[in-house]
């Protein structure tokens, strides 16, 4: 039942976000160079697009829950394949920026929506096997993405990325045209009512206080993301094909994590399993922060800690989040990830000022979450809050 057409056409919706930003991430320095600007500018390609995604969340949400996933989906990713194509006509930073913030509020549809999926099509056991190997092919758009990106700007202009983009949208677009619907029990709900039912998840302090532990993992990640092409070409003197490769490590590694999970689920239990990455990602951040090696490995490899912790927890916490609300898993799930972005926004956007020592940040991050992500799930876990 797992290798179906639907777990592949979710695994797709799942990978908007790291396919619309990992594709480019090689072109960044090459931006900053034709425009002439500096990366904390660029860079607002990044923080922007998660700002839109994370406030366009909240509509999906409630509309899939009253309307059914299936149309706005259709209308999301339509949008995100417009806007794709219209980032790839920008003459300066700020159309991009523009362009950009269209195209997540395209993006925001799909990720969304896929997990809420999830919840109404699989039961709470499957669920997390579910996401767990979701997690596990999801880890190939961040490792294939720079891949894409770096082989465009090898024989053509960096705004083919956006094109390609478009495509494999447009190939989303279709799966989507061919599912059935999903909610069996739509929830009719005035623009009020939906402010209520937010209202009532921020009430839910399980729910919300999950949802603030679980993203905490997110910061060193994404400032990794925001950061890397300036570690790697500017710092360390890599080419955009070779900071691919160095960049396709971090995402090995959260694949690992993830299918880590699928194999320790059964023998830990989630509980555990949970412990043990949290753990994990302390110890990643320490590595990291004390800065062993400052070859492009050695950065790679102490980062590949702290992503394979992010693949080892991903699944367990997602579904621990759902399994404090009844109803409204749409909004339910929009918000979750409203939350664990606006972070990465956050993280994306301190990264991207003039620090001296770029992987040192990441490690104070990765050992900041990893202390408070670990002391807040020893202390709530099993309490009745």
């Amino acid at each position: 039942m797992l290798w179906t057409r639907m777990f592949f056409l979710l695994v797709l919706l799942a990978a908007f976000p790291p396919l619309a930003t990992d594709m480019y991430l090689p072109a960044i320095p090459i931006l900053q160079q034709q425009w002439q600007q500096p990366l904390s500018t660029i860079n607002l390609t990044l923080v922007a697009f998660f700002i839109s995604y994370c406030f366009c969340l909240l509509v999906y949400g409630p509309l899939s829950d009253r309307f059914g996933r299936r149309r706005p989906l259709l209308a999301g990713i339509s949008l995100f394949i417009v806007a794709s194509l219209l980032c790839a006509t920008s003459s300066s930073v700020t159309m991009l920026i523009l362009f950009r913030i269209l195209q997540a509020a395209g993006a925001a549809a799909a990720a969304a929506l896929s997990l809420a999926i999830t919840k109404d099509l699989y039961q709470d056991s499957e669920r997390v096997r579910m996401l767990a190997w979701m997690g596990v092919l999801m880890a190939l758009a961040p490792a294939v993405s720079p891949f894409i990106g770096s082989f465009v700007l090898m024989w053509w202009s960096w705004r083919l990325i956006f094109v390609v983009q478009a495509i494999i949208a447009i190939v989303t677009l279709v799966g989507v045209f061919r599912m059935r619907e999903t909610l069996k029990e739509p929830v009719h709900t005035s623009a009020l009512d939906t402010a209520k039912i937010y209202l009532h998840l921020f009430r839910n302090r399980r729910y919300l206080i999950f949802s603030l532990m679980v993203s905490v993992v997110v910061l060193p990640h994404f400032a990794f993301i925001a950061g890397s092409a300036d570690i790697y070409i500017n710092r360390l003197g890599l080419s955009e094909q070779a900071f691919s490769v160095y960049f396709a490590i971090n995402a090995a590694a959260f694949m690992g994590g993830s299918l880590l999970c699928t194999r320790l689920l059964p023998r830990l239990g989630p509980e555990r399993l949970l412990t043990l990455g949290f753990a994990t990602l302390l110890v990643g951040g320490i590595v990291l922060w004390l800065e062993l090696s400052q070859s492009p490995l050695g950065v790679a490899t102490s980062m590949a800690i702290v992503t394979f912790s992010m693949g080892l927890t991903r699944p367990p916490s997602n579904n621990l989040v759902l399994k404090q609300v009844d109803q409204y898993a749409g909004a339910a799930s929009s918000l979750l990830i409203f939350i664990f972005f606006i972070f990465g926004a956050f993280s994306m956007w301190l990264i991207s000022l003039d620090w001296s020592d770029k992987v040192a940040v990441i490690g104070v991050l990765a050992m900041i979450s990893g202390a408070l992500t670990l002391g807040l799930w020893m202390k709530l876990r099993g309490c009745s809050c």
